[in-house]
């Protein structure tokens, strides 16, 4: 059917195909025969062959087609936007938030909560950071407007948690010391470069 058959189509003018259905039973006889030649077709008898195919594959033949959550996980794309990371300095293991507060301020779910401190250096720190993920709506302005790329998305999209005081550690979201070496990097600002190893150097800064 062209565009304007179908915008100038008239109901009345359909054919119509009259489908020819079977005779409505009147004896209990009539009745069971009818159930019975419903029930048993060739129909059945394929998806019962597929099942046990499959059954058979999966548990003899290691052709497995799914995985066993939450041991195994599917590979997640790396710009999928779930729980957030902090991320450190992997020179020093200090993390990278400067206390800028441009997260917090681009918020659009007001979530974002960031408390500042001067250290003994008069060096500005975060005393607290929060992100409430009840919350959340996963937009990714944080980390698009960080300067030091400090907030990224990370691939942890497991939420559910009997405390809500567990959607806002800080310390779940900041990488580990021991996995500091695994630390996923991004390009842009704060982006480790090429040469960092060479520019290393002992300062009495905490960065």
């Amino acid at each position: 059917m062209s565009l304007e058959e179908f915008k100038n189509r008239n109901v009345g003018q359909q054919t119509y195909k009259m489908v020819q259905s079977d005779p409505t039973p009147k004896t209990g006889k009539e009745q069971f025969e009818q159930v019975v030649r419903r029930a048993f077709k060739g129909e059945l008898f394929v998806g019962l062959y597929v099942t046990l195919r499959e059954m058979i594959n999966a548990l003899f033949r290691g052709e497995m087609h799914t995985i066993k959550y939450p041991f195994e996980k599917l590979p997640i794309s790396p710009r999928y936007r779930a729980i957030h990371d902090m991320l450190r300095l992997l020179e020093s293991g200090h993390y990278r938030c400067i206390g800028c507060g441009l997260c917090e301020k681009i918020c659009i779910s007001n979530c974002i909560k960031m408390d500042t401190r001067y250290d003994e250096n008069q060096r500005k720190e975060v005393s607290e950071y929060t992100i409430n993920f009840g919350r959340c709506i996963f937009c990714g302005y944080c980390a698009e407007v960080c300067p030091e790329l400090a907030i990224v998305h990370g691939a942890r999209y497991e939420t559910a948690s009997e405390q809500r005081a567990s959607f806002s550690l800080f310390e779940d979201m900041l990488t580990p010391i021991d996995a500091l070496k695994l630390q996923q990097e991004y390009d842009g600002f704060g982006a480790i470069s090429p040469n960092a190893d060479q520019n290393i150097k002992k300062t009495p800064l905490a960065y």
